[in-house]
């Protein structure tokens, strides 16, 4: 897709955050060995990632037999790790409700990271419902205002976007307004341009001094990358959401999905932000 004269001239020089899910927890090394599931293999990648143009690190953690966890021990050695290796990149550990249940979800909260996931409300998933019960959000939010830790609230709903900015306004939320639509996710919202225009919309009209970003699931993940580019906001690739170049070949890293996206970025003229101007552009404290 060729670049409009207008939209590219609207966005033209805006910097760009490139996001890296690394690892999630659903993927395994059988859809993919690039994979990183020790702490080790997640530093390492994580590193790569950002000398491709990752300037934020989403991070869950995992067991040994790959199960997801949501234990603080291996989130402290996480963020020992990527602070050490991939110094001033911006750490965002998962709260998402694959990896625990109840407050176990927002355990490693006291580590302090830069930022953190949010999911604001429920929605299905492909074989469960994504439980996000009101108590359980407005923990997980005193908790990021406690420890002065900035969410990302992950929507899957126009509702999610909405309460996201409802509970801003009422500074229920730390820090700047961010919020990353997840398209493609079976049983939740499509990746549909139409939608996808319409959440945009809403975010510059109702919450015009936040930033937001996209993330498109498995086939689409570069469908929304450039939809959000193009836009004007900021993105997520990695191989938590999609474990694929294509259908006959399998990504060989996470590095090599946020380069992708950041031939995108290219072509619609936007730098790809450092870990540095992302600080800056989502009001965070210096590393």
């Amino acid at each position: 897709m060729k670049p409009s004269s207008s939209t590219s001239e609207s966005v033209a020089g805006k910097p760009c955050i490139l996001c890296c899910a690394i690892t999630g927890s659903v993927p395994t090394k059988a859809a993919n060995p690039a994979v990183p599931i020790s702490i080790s293999e997640q530093v390492e990648s994580s590193h790569a990632a950002v000398e491709a143009g990752a300037s934020i690190i989403h991070a869950h953690v995992r067991n040994d037999d790959e199960t997801p966890s949501s234990d603080p021990e291996k989130f402290a050695r996480l963020k020992e790790g990527l602070e050490k290796h991939c110094p001033g990149v911006i750490i965002q550990f998962s709260t998402g409700g694959r990896s625990g249940a109840g407050q176990a979800r927002g355990g490693m909260l006291s580590l302090r990271p830069d930022m953190a996931s949010l999911s604001v409300g429920s929605n299905n998933f492909p074989t469960r419902v994504y439980e996000n019960p009101p108590d359980l959000v407005a923990w997980l939010a005193e908790e990021m205002v406690k420890y002065e830790i900035m969410p990302e609230v992950e929507a899957f709903d126009l509702s999610h976007i909405l309460q996201a900015i409802r509970m801003h306004e009422e500074g229920k939320l730390y820090g700047r307004l961010y919020v990353q639509f997840v398209m493609n996710v079976k049983n939740a919202m499509p990746a549909d341009k139409e939608v996808f225009d319409f959440y945009a919309h809403i975010m510059a009209t109702r919450a015009p001094e936040a930033a937001w970003c996209a993330a498109g699931i498995g086939p689409t993940q570069h469908v929304v990358n450039e939809w959000a580019i193009a836009a004007g906001g900021h993105t997520r690739a990695g191989l938590e959401d999609n474990v694929r170049l294509d259908r006959e070949t399998l990504a060989p890293s996470n590095a090599a999905l946020i380069a992708r996206a950041a031939e995108i970025c290219a072509k619609y003229d936007r730098p790809v932000a450092s870990p540095a101007q992302a600080r800056e552009i989502l009001g965070l404290r210096s590393a």
